[in-house]
């Protein structure tokens, strides 16, 4: 007969009760960071301007290459603009600079009326959004000087103030504190009717309300004004700066033009063009920080 196969059993040996519990281990998440994405995003949203931009450049070259135009091509542009476009930051006398000192001066004009402008309108904005009495008596006012041209304003700036600098301030002041008064008073109207009564029930005070519950309902409304504001604040400073002079971009545009220089108009556009999308996308991103991802309705 043949030998019986001898067949071990294995018992799993018992542990000895210690009292100590057992934890498991939290598994490990993914990495959030994916440079695959990440340079897919950075393709979606860069690789299409480009190839808009290049297609533009070629259609310039082409219709301005020909006897008889009036623009300078691209070429001429690059040529004659080097320096303009390659040093932006240099400093050879009270005029001769480049344009980034340039664009710095006109900044921070703007930085004056457009801060002014921002604190006043908010503090507007919330009181006609909160009285009616104060919404029948401002806002048909605000509707017609809004429409005012800024230059228009330069005049009679000029006039009460003496001086070309705080000249400019004040026409980007009140060029830019229209939207940033409507649409602050506007998210004040929409405060969620919850909120104002819980505010009653903690009975605070118009100072907390303002800070505790107008302010952060009413961001995502206050944002899109200052968005529009600083926008309008760029162009009228470049505006002004045509006529009051001095060292900022918008007098190098026509001090450009009255010496024939075109290709330094055409440089100085761009410059012009860069900052304004640069200020946008810096107030967006406040808005979207302060906000949380918040919008208006």
């Amino acid at each position: 007969m043949p030998a019986l196969a001898r067949t071990e059993h294995i018992t799993p040996a018992v542990l000895p009760k210690t009292g100590a519990s057992v934890f498991a281990l939290p598994a490990r998440t993914p990495s959030r960071f994916k440079p695959k994405q990440i340079a897919v995003a950075i393709a979606r949203n860069v690789v299409p301007p480009l190839v808009v931009l290049a297609v533009i450049l070629v259609i310039w070259q082409v219709l301005c290459s020909e006897a008889g135009a009036t623009l300078p091509p691209p070429s001429q542009v690059w040529q004659e603009s080097y320096d303009l476009i390659a040093y932006p930051f240099f400093n050879y006398g009270s005029q001769d600079i480049g344009l980034g000192w340039r664009v710095l001066i006109s900044l921070q004009r703007v930085a004056y009326g457009f801060g002014l402008a921002a604190v006043t309108g908010v503090l507007i904005g919330a009181l006609i959004g909160q009285s009616v009495w104060a919404m029948r008596g401002l806002d048909p006012i605000f509707q017609i000087l809004r429409t005012v041209p800024p230059l228009a304003w330069l005049p009679l700036s000029l006039a009460a103030f003496q001086d070309s600098n705080p000249s400019a301030i004040f026409v980007i002041f009140i060029t830019s504190i229209w939207p940033v008064i409507i649409n602050t008073a506007v998210g004040v109207r929409n405060i969620p009717q919850d909120y104002r009564n819980v505010a009653k029930v903690l009975c605070l005070n118009q100072f907390e309300f303002f800070f505790k519950i107008m302010l952060p309902s009413a961001a995502p409304y206050i944002f899109t004004g200052l968005r529009i504001g600083i926008g309008l604040s760029w162009l009228a400073i470049v505006a002004a700066e045509m006529l009051t002079g001095g060292v900022g971009i918008g007098f190098f545009i026509w001090d450009a033009w009255n010496s024939s220089r075109l290709p330094d108009i055409i440089v100085a556009l761009a410059y012009i063009g860069v900052v304004g999308f640069i200020l946008d996308k810096l107030v967006s991103a406040a808005g979207s920080v302060i906000t949380r991802g918040a919008s208006a309705n």
